[in-house]
């Protein structure tokens, strides 16, 4: 008898899920095929993840359990990006071990359109095939895959391999997309205004403002993470690119900086999502574009409320009067709608909110809305599934989940831009270190050189660093250590800083064409004290958003050990308070250890 193979766990789990993907019929993600089948039914993608396996290049993060009802599959619109190789895998991390950090030249975060979406690149987004009534349903689905990889194949023709960003695969969220912008009258296409030119392609613009003849307006999302003068010029140099564009800036949180650099949640107060600053712009430009063709005034009045309740403790949520009727699509209803050509259709302004993941769309619906309808999460995709709520009886909003377009970015820019889940990247080093090289992260972290011994005191800035050695002495400093030999953990470190400047807590702003030139202009420009006061800015406030203190720093030890999850619900109720200052202003005592920071031994 031959004696038997080595056979581990993991191809031994695969072998199951393909055995239980025979029985129910199904044939498995093919080698050659870079599109994502279409995962339709409740059970389809209730096995574990398989993005490490060889039999596909194709990567699903954010597998989530399915519901035992079967009503709908939570993992229909999760991201589904193309599988990076692990020799590219060992080749940044060796990098990242050996490359001495340099810092770039100011004049280097200037990014122009061209340089992330090239004309002559093709990097267009998927389109919709033509379809009549007469059409079954299953007929256009096969039609929109063909076309679908149709698309991809003459994408990848004109880009070599290793060239292309990340970007979406799943041909489901796709199918939102183009239902969004068949069913609204006015695009909202919100954007992060750290990262505005990653988050905009061109074609899309082109898309809804040629084909659909339909208007868009641009909003720059958190406002208060970048100076003022930065957002103004980005604010022109988008203006004068697109000239039919709206742009307007929106923050949910105005003046509410975090005190210290790991505090657990910037501390919010009683009034909620009410205190947002824009939605009063979005209206008025809503208003511009529609010319009186829908009565606005119920929205305006229910801007007016909030800001009068925005000074009371008293819930929104509470009130009758403000409920927000919220529907959900069946799949049949999405599929066959039809295009048409009628706006405003029963005086009812219709509003679709779109944008790449992490650029806070669902913050932006919470804050029109003046309540919590939509959860909140740092993981790009947690919206999972399409949505529209009547925000007054004459606006509605569309929801739809984040996409990425093809784009010729680093990736490395779109980690830190929030597009790619940090807890599931497989090399973070690589992205620490171009995050490192254009901020002054040393005197923010305040690190001290792992080689650096006591009896020899250095000037940390005097020393080389790598982005090994980054994040190494970021694990030295919160206390990460591996749960067998105790080392530094220096992946969980490198996560950590991720997160921190996804945050805005190490703040990385991309900078239009020619604004280190014209800096002293934009600093003076008369538009200046507009910005200042959507930020919500004050001395008092950025004096204490620069400060850091201890107490700080281990107030926020669970928060860093919940982000190892990575899909929390960062706003799950008003308060943002972390426990210390909870405690402090209720007159509480103080858990001692909570202050010490008992988890650094863990």
């Amino acid at each position: 008898m031959p004696r038997k193979k080595p056979f581990s766990n993991k191809q031994k789990k695969k072998q199951l899920q393909v055995k239980r993907e025979k029985k129910r019929g199904e044939t498995g993600s093919s080698h050659s095929s870079r599109n994502a089948s279409v995962e339709r039914g409740p059970g389809r993608n209730r096995q574990s993840d398989t993005s490490d396996s060889e039999t596909t290049d194709i990567r699903r993060i954010n597998h989530q359990p399915g519901t035992r009802d079967g009503r709908y599959d939570p993992n229909r619109f999760r991201l589904h990006y193309e599988k990076e190789s692990k020799e590219e895998v060992e080749k940044r991390k060796k990098i990242a071990r050996e490359k001495i950090l340099k810092p770039v030249a100011e004049k280097e975060l200037e990014i122009e359109m061209t340089q992330i979406y090239p004309e002559e690149k093709g990097l267009d987004f998927p389109r919709r095939p033509s379809w009549h009534y007469s059409m079954r349903r299953e007929e256009l689905l096969r039609k929109e895959e063909k076309s679908f990889l149709e698309y991809l194949e003459a994408l990848h023709s004109k880009n070599p391999p290793g060239t292309l960003s990340h970007f979406e695969h799943n041909l489901e969220t796709w199918r939102q997309l183009w239902r969004v912008l068949e069913m609204s009258d006015v695009i909202l296409l919100i954007v992060d205004i750290r990262h505005s030119v990653l988050h905009f392609p061109p074609a899309l613009y082109h898309y809804i403002t040629g084909e659909l003849k339909k208007y868009i307006i641009l909003v720059l999302n958190k406002v208060d993470l970048c100076p003022a003068p930065l957002v103004l010029a980005w604010k022109h140099y988008l203006t004068k690119q697109f000239p039919h564009l709206h742009c307007v800036c929106f923050t949910s949180h105005p003046g509410l900086p975090y005190s210290t650099l790991l505090q657990k949640k910037r501390i919010r107060k009683k009034a909620g999502w009410n205190l947002a600053g824009g939605p009063f712009h979005i209206m008025r430009a809503c208003q511009e574009i529609t010319a009186g063709r829908v009565d606005l005034s119920s929205w305006e009045k229910k801007i007016q409320r909030d800001a009068v309740a925005m000074g009371t403790e008293r819930d929104q949520a509470d009130d009758g009067s403000e409920s927000v009727l919220m529907e959900h699509h069946s799949d049949v209803a999405m599929e066959m709608n039809s295009p048409t050509q009628e706006l405003y259709k029963d005086g009812v302004l219709t509003l679709g909110c779109i944008g790449f993941p992490n650029v806070g769309k669902s913050s932006v619906l919470n804050s029109l809305v003046g309540r919590k309808v939509v959860s909140v999460s740092r993981t790009p995709g947690h919206t999972k599934y399409f949505q529209t709520y009547y925000l007054t009886p004459t606006v509605k909003l569309c929801d739809c989940p984040g996409l990425v377009f093809p784009s010729r970015v680093d990736k490395q820019l779109q980690i830190l831009a929030g597009i790619y889940p940090v807890s599931q990247l497989r090399e973070p080093y690589s992205s620490v270190g171009y995050l490192c090289e254009r901020t002054n992260f040393l005197s923010v972290l305040k690190l001290t050189h792992p080689d650096h011994s006591p009896e020899t005191p250095q000037d940390p800035k005097t020393q080389d660093w790598t982005a090994w050695d980054v994040c190494e002495a970021w694990a030295e400093r919160r206390g990460y250590k591996t749960a067998k030999a105790a080392r530094n953990d220096v992946y969980r470190a490198a996560n950590s800083l991720l997160r921190l400047a996804i945050d805005g807590r190490l703040c990385l702003c991309l900078q239009p064409p020619g604004y280190t030139q014209s800096k002293d202009e934009w600093e003076s420009h008369p538009d200046l004290a507009e910005i200042i006061a959507l930020q919500g800015r004050t001395e008092e406030v950025d004096e204490c958003g620069d400060r850091e203190d201890d107490e700080g720093e281990s107030s926020s030890e669970l928060e860093e050990d919940n982000d190892r999850d990575a899909d929390d619900d960062e706003d799950a109720d008003g308060d943002d308070e972390d426990d210390t200052v909870k405690a402090d202003r209720k007159g509480l005592t103080l858990n001692m250890f909570s202050v010490l920071g008992e988890n650094e031994c863990e």
